[in-house]
């Protein structure tokens, strides 16, 4: 039986999740307001590469300073980890819509990577260490649709910088996400920490500290699980950061109606595959110790025709119908990857190891933020681009069903 507790942490986590992803979709949702109060933009020969630059900045500091945060949550209490992440990035939030310059808005962006990097890898491992194997994918999966409510509401940014600037957005948010850390500090546990006496503790700190990372490294389904995490979560970028420029320009919508377009629905429905890959997960779990590596296997099945189809649609319905697809199949796997991580790893590592996978995953798709602003202002055909990310998930769909998991996942396993 999980405890009550264990649900109320997932519950807690769940607006910080929301605030963690809300402020990123705004950016990408508001792009035209920001670009038109930035003057370097419309200096510039290449607006549409800078502003992929930017986006990358973002990824590729998160990606590095994942590997550290990821680190210390394993080493040391993933409570504060949590609640100092929150604070700092919210303190950023807010000044972010203080910027008047590129060069500002890229230092924002940047110090936005290094306080966010802290939070996803210590929450998902507490979240992991509080539950079960009996129902780890379903508290996962409820902690990452708070994701897709961010990402959700983030749409709506077009219409919000339309009505009241886009500033007014993020000196709102940040000051939500500084006050809500205060309280949230004093509610959460790291149960990790609690079962162990200091001795064991000390010694667990010495035993990370020589040879966690390596044992990571030198385990080959490990290295299989980074794979598979960051061949479709390429094409995720590009639909979260690039899709509602790519309606806006290919069927003509305005600023707010290709924010929203680009992010409800699939994001909507990629909390209704949260919510089924999570159940079934942890149900098929009871038949088989491989059931999350077959939800994971199915949602990535779902990701290749909805990629395709993307960048083949004709019309702003069919590109909205395979971008429900695409979140349908998102949320079979995305709820499963910290549990099957779990079933790879023990509890002291599963922080750093998801640290690891960020860092990979986020650093290619910083690449791919980078790329795709380059074939964009090459005139690249989207069908062209589109395709390539539909290649790169099927390769992680024979990637993940070649993990061999341990016997043993338990919280403190």
């Amino acid at each position: 039986m999980t405890p009550s507790w264990a649900w109320l942490f997932v519950l807690l986590l769940m607006p910080v999740a929301l605030l963690n992803y809300l402020d990123r979709q705004m950016m990408a949702t508001m792009r035209d307001s920001v670009m038109d109060s930035i003057p370097e933009f419309g200096q510039a020969e290449n607006p549409q590469e800078m502003w992929g630059v930017m986006l990358g900045q973002f990824k590729w500091v998160y990606a590095v300073f994942s590997l550290l945060g990821g680190a210390m949550a394993d080493r040391f209490s993933r409570r504060w980890t949590i609640c100092a992440s929150l604070f700092a990035w919210s303190a950023i939030t807010w000044w972010t819509g203080q910027v008047t310059s590129y060069q500002e808005l890229l230092w924002a962006r940047s110090l936005m990577g290094v306080s966010e990097a802290f939070y996803i890898p210590a929450a998902l491992a507490l979240i992991a260490d509080s539950h079960s194997t009996a129902t780890r994918s379903r508290a996962v999966g409820l902690h990452q649709m708070a994701i897709y409510l961010g990402v959700i509401c983030g749409g709506f940014g077009g219409y919000a910088a339309t009505n009241y600037g886009w500033r007014w957005a993020f000196v709102c948010c940040g000051i939500t996400g500084m006050l809500y850390a205060i309280p949230l500090a004093t509610l959460l546990r790291d149960p990790r920490l609690e079962a162990l006496p200091s001795e064991s503790l000390h010694t667990t700190r010495n035993r990370f500290a020589g040879g966690g990372f390596i044992e990571l490294i030198t385990n080959p389904s490990f290295l299989l699980l980074v794979a598979c995490f960051t061949l479709p979560a390429m094409a995720a970028w590009v639909v979260r950061d690039w899709m509602p420029a790519i309606l806006k320009e290919r069927y003509g919508l305005g600023q707010g109606a290709s924010g929203v377009t680009a992010t409800l629905y699939w994001q909507v429905a990629a909390i209704i595959g949260a919510a089924i890959g999570g159940l079934l997960a942890d149900l098929w779990m009871q038949k088989t110790r491989r059931g999350r590596i077959y939800v994971s296997a199915l949602g990535m099945a779902m990701i290749v025709p909805a990629i395709f189809g993307v960048g083949n649609a004709t019309s702003v319905v069919m590109a909205t119908g395979f971008l429900i697809l695409f979140g349908l199949g998102w949320g079979f796997f995305d709820c499963n990857n910290m549990p099957i991580l779990s079933q790879i790893v023990g509890a002291n590592h599963r922080a750093t190891g998801y640290g690891i996978m960020n860092f990979v995953s986020i650093s290619f798709g910083g690449l791919t933020d980078w790329g795709f602003g380059r074939l964009q202002d090459a005139k690249v055909p989207l069908n062209i681009s589109f395709s390539m990310f539909a290649m790169l998930s099927i390769i992680s769909i024979a990637l993940v069903l070649s993990i061999q998991v341990r016997s043993s996942d338990e919280p403190n396993g």
